[in-house]
């Protein structure tokens, strides 16, 4: 292959200044510098979006979506359910409004669906290293995709009779079983040994599996419900969160009642709230410890559903008790008739350390005839006893490797480490492949760093016009019924326009403006754009530093670097 051709942005006749090498007068010098975009670094996922949405911007949407699934390989669904937190660092929330990434994720997820795009992984060699994964949720399915592009066998094994784990509890309305059906069985046709109906520690026993495998993922989740009571005193009828929605995604039918209180402030809380009105239950309220979303929010005090969701449960007609807790209940019998609620608020103890505090005498009374609990799960201990010696979670590390026992990681829900999203599950699930799989070649493994994100006044905005954000269509609050999904993918027009939108943070776009703006033909162009990372080369012979490619540079690629 011939070297790549630099070309001049002007020309010079022998005799003339290109026998003068100018440089020599330069006391700082412009370099190229990749850096992360906000996006990248909040993603829990590990997902680029600035990286996938430069191939869709360019025409090559089949690219992008492989360029995603090389992080994440559940895009339909990520798109659907993510808190998508890449929005809320995004830096052209600075300029307009944030580039709707989970809306072009969720475009390229459906239209890999549409065309049948094949997973772009290989079959593994048959003499590779195996490794058992256990539970088909997001953290088990991400990681044994991981480990079938790393080049290992992968059996999969679930309790369930269908891959998907927690995913098949989230309402039609949100991620339909369409949507979770057509991802996950293509992924499953990329050579993973599905095994449905093994359950551990009745059909599948750990110290088995860890004589067989090579290594072992566990991605067990929580399905357990927590204990729940007010004062010791609970319902005779009381019903959890997590089995409700079971019983409405299996059969459709909810406890009958006219007014209910959910308990709780997750995702689990509001998707129960919003399939109790949707079921002809007319008064639904969420009790709630944390405040709503907001700008004067505090960290670690609002509530951990998705903003979106909540606002949407809203418009549907649930009522929520923001700062309040349950201080008792009231029963005819055995039969809850009512809760008292008392506001409650974190605030600082002797310490300094924020404590729930509830404030006396504004205690209300709620006339309601069901309460039902939606205060999160624990793993179910069946056949973990040993590794979890009494914990509620498995203790795991950076890497996700269990403590205390060699050749077995786990990720997702059931860790002490786990981020309670699907996209934070996906994330755990392929940072264990990669250490598993570095782990079987003899590797270390470094700890983890995290590039510093480029910030928007490292940018020039000048050179790019507001432009409005294309936004999914949202059904009218009368008709979101049953499973109809609430939310519709952007059209083929909206997604090119939206990526267009994105500023390229930190990473070259090829705009030509080093090479055309500088005033001593420094910045030579190669001709093979393909052949670099960046289609530009500085000449330090001419370059005299003035520094005015850097600061022309509209996405922060090219800094400039102080010379001694």
């Amino acid at each position: 292959m011939s070297s790549p051709l630099f070309t001049r942005g002007g020309f010079a006749l022998p005799g003339t200044t290109s026998q003068f090498k100018t440089g020599t007068w330069r006391v700082q010098q412009p370099i190229h510098r990749h850096r992360n975009a906000p996006c990248h670094n909040v993603c829990p996922a590990g997902e680029d979006p600035q990286a996938y949405i430069a191939e869709f911007d360019a025409g090559h949407i089949r690219a992008a979506w492989e360029t995603l699934v090389s992080i994440n390989p559940l895009p339909a669904i990520t798109g659907r359910v993510c808190p998508h937190p890449c929005e809320s660092g995004c830096n052209r929330g600075d300029y307009d409004a944030p580039v709707a990434i989970h809306s072009i994720e969720r475009f390229l997820g459906d239209q890999a669906i549409a065309e049948g795009w094949p997973y772009p992984v290989g079959k593994p060699a048959a003499d590779a290293q195996a490794v058992a994964v256990v539970g088909a949720g997001p953290a088990g399915l991400s990681c044994a995709y991981h480990l079938l592009r790393q080049g290992h066998q992968v059996t999969l094994y679930t309790a369930l009779g269908e891959a998907g784990g927690t995913l098949r509890v989230i309402p039609g309305y949100r991620l339909p079983d369409s949507v979770i059906d057509a991802e996950v069985e293509r992924l499953l046709q990329t050579g993973i040994d599905f095994r449905p109906g093994q359950r551990l520690g009745r059909d599948i026993h750990l110290d088995e599996l860890r004589g067989e495998y090579a290594a072992v993922f566990l991605a067990v989740g929580t399905q357990d419900p927590r204990d729940w009571s007010v004062g010791g005193v609970t319902p005779r009828d009381l019903h959890v969160g997590l089995n409700v929605l079971k019983e409405w995604m299996a059969v459709g039918s909810v406890p009958q009642a006219e007014s209910v209180a959910v308990v709780g402030g997750g995702n689990t809380a509001v998707d129960l709230s919003r399939i109790l009105k949707r079921a002809g239950i007319p008064d639904v309220h969420i009790i709630t410890h944390n405040g709503l979303p907001g700008p004067d929010s505090l960290p670690g005090d609002v509530m951990r559903a998705v903003p979106r969701e909540i606002e949407q449960a809203v418009e549907e007609g649930v009522q929520i008790h923001a700062h309040r807790g349950i201080r008792r209940l009231l029963l005819r019998g055995e039969q809850v008739v009512g809760v008292e609620m008392v506001h409650m608020k974190k605030l600082p103890d002797a310490s300094g350390q924020l404590k729930r505090t509830a404030f006396e005498g504004t205690e209300t009374l709620l006339h309601v005839d069901q309460v039902i609990p939606a205060i999160g799960q624990t793993i179910d201990p069946a056949g973990l006893e040993a590794i979890l010696n009494g914990s509620a979670y498995l203790k795991v590390d950076e890497w996700r490797r269990v403590e205390g026992h060699a050749g077995l990681f786990a990720g997702g829900d059931g860790c002490s480490r786990g981020g309670g999203t699907v996209t934070s599950a996906v994330g755990d699930g392929r940072e264990a492949a990669e250490a598993i799989a570095a782990t079987l070649r003899g590797e270390g493994l470094p700890g983890k760093t995290v590039s510093e994100a480029i910030a928007f006044d490292a940018l020039n905005p000048h050179y790019f016009e507001p432009l409005p954000r294309n936004e999914q269509h949202i059904l009218p609050v009368e008709e979101r019924i049953a499973e109809v999904e609430t939310e519709q993918t952007l059209d083929p027009a909206q997604a090119k326009a939206e990526a267009r939108r994105c500023l390229s943070c930190g990473n070259c776009m090829s705009c030509d403006n080093c090479w055309t703006l500088c005033p001593d033909s420094a910045v030579l162009r190669l001709q093979d754009k393909g052949a670099t990372e960046a289609p530009y080369r500085f000449d330090y012979d001419y370059c005299k530093g003035c520094g005015l490619c850097a600061y022309e540079c509209p996405c922060g690629f090219i800094t400039m670097k102080e010379e001694l």
